[in-house]
């Protein structure tokens, strides 16, 4: 064909079809990549939204008694202590009792010697000697008087007034001897006696000291103390005084017996709290027949808790503290979280005992992650559940 000649109206159509055909496919390739863009820009915020909801592990709040017991110090005292006093005033003449010495009731351990009080009491026994003597010449007195009466050479009023002096005389005769008596029973006080079997637990005296009478000018000259049973005070806190009831068994640990321990009995409880500690004060009895233990020693005591439920512990993570005060997050059926106010009756280290505030079926995050807030959603990690690994916490690319 020359090149004069007219092109073929088929090829105008072919050219027309292909352009058609590459328009087509032009728009099916723009359309596909907007929609993957679209689908990938769908994919990326629901991924960032998910990774917004933080992933909790939760756990139901343990009702197994861990221990029904409290262990507290303790102090040990004598059940019968007696400080001695000297009751009479002088020097100390002897004594023969030091520390540490077992006595009997009523032996003289000690002997003072008071002069003074030896002439006060000869001078009362003369004094009451006088007045006797007196007493029974107005005695006589009165009796010659009565005789005269019938021949009117005594007076009725004379009799009256004889009468009266005899009563005076003979009440003067009763102080008298009141006094001599009650000087000798104050002498009976020069001899130091022990008022109960015991030990001599201090000695604060010697031969010649000074001694003053009463107990108020220093300290005692003796202190006897009953060993054979011991009190044994324990200050309890508040919140368990309820679960401490009186004739339950204590376990004692002494420190200088750290492989025996010792039984002892809740004897009494000072039906109130201490302001300054919060605390009760009750009494244990502890048999010491043998002797081994001492008063004013330390003790170990563990104490038998009754109480009617077993309380609810949780991991000692899932406290949370802050200007709300003392609180544990759980999560609610819906997988929001719900904060709830606690009290602690007990902390064991890494479990703490609650006394109120949560439910048995309550689930409680056990470390419970910065920033959450009442209502927020979390993804419970549940039982087999697992963190995601370092690649699933990747965004996909786009």
């Amino acid at each position: 064909m020359s090149p004069t000649e007219p092109r073929s109206p088929v090829s105008h159509r072919k050219l027309s079809i292909f352009g058609v055909v590459a328009l087509i496919a032009a728009g099916l390739i723009v359309g596909t990549g907007i929609r993957a863009r679209e689908e990938q820009g769908s994919k990326l915020k629901e991924w960032t939204d998910d990774q917004a909801i933080p992933s909790v592990a939760v756990a139901l709040p343990n009702a197994k008694a861990r221990s029904a017991t409290i262990d507290l110090p303790g102090r040990l005292e004598a059940y019968y202590r007696a400080p001695i006093f000297a009751r009479v005033s002088g020097y100390l003449k002897s004594w023969s009792a030091d520390i540490g010495a077992r006595v009997k009731a009523g032996q003289v351990i000690a002997e003072i010697e008071a002069p003074d009080l030896d002439q006060q009491l000869l001078q009362a026994r003369a004094d009451l000697a006088s007045q006797q003597a007196s007493a029974r010449l107005s005695e006589a007195t009165l009796n010659r008087r009565k005789t005269l009466v019938a021949s009117n050479f005594v007076s009725a009023q004379e009799i009256d007034e004889r009468t009266a002096d005899l009563s005076n005389k003979n009440a003067a005769v009763h102080s008298g001897q009141a006094n001599v008596e009650r000087l000798e029973a104050l002498a009976g006080y020069k001899k130091i006696t022990v008022p109960f079997d015991g030990v001599v637990t201090a000695r604060d005296t010697d031969v010649g000291a000074l001694i003053n009478a009463g107990g108020g000018s220093g300290p005692a000259m003796f202190v006897v103390s009953d060993i054979t049973k011991l009190r044994v005070y324990v200050n309890v806190p508040q919140n368990y005084v309820p679960a401490i009831k009186i004739g339950a068994t204590a376990t004692l640990v002494m420190p200088d017996y750290p492989n025996k321990t010792f039984q002892a009995t809740v004897e009494a409880s000072s039906q109130s709290v201490d302001v300054a500690s919060g605390t009760t004060r009750m009494q244990l009895g502890l048999d010491n027949a043998s002797g081994e233990l001492m008063p004013g020693g330390y003790a170990s005591v563990r104490l038998n808790l009754q109480r009617d439920t077993a309380p609810l512990s949780i991991p000692a993570s899932a406290l949370i503290f802050n200007g709300s005060g003392l609180r544990v997050a759980t999560v609610g059926a819906d997988d929001k979280v719900l904060f709830k106010p606690v009290t602690i009756a007990r902390d064991l280290g890494r479990e703490i005992e609650l006394a109120s505030g949560i439910a048995a079926d309550d689930r409680v995050i056990t470390a419970p992650p910065d920033g959450l807030s009442d209502g927020d959603p979390v993804r419970v990690v549940g039982a087999g559940g697992k963190p995601a690994t370092a690649s699933e916490k990747q965004p996909p690319k786009s």
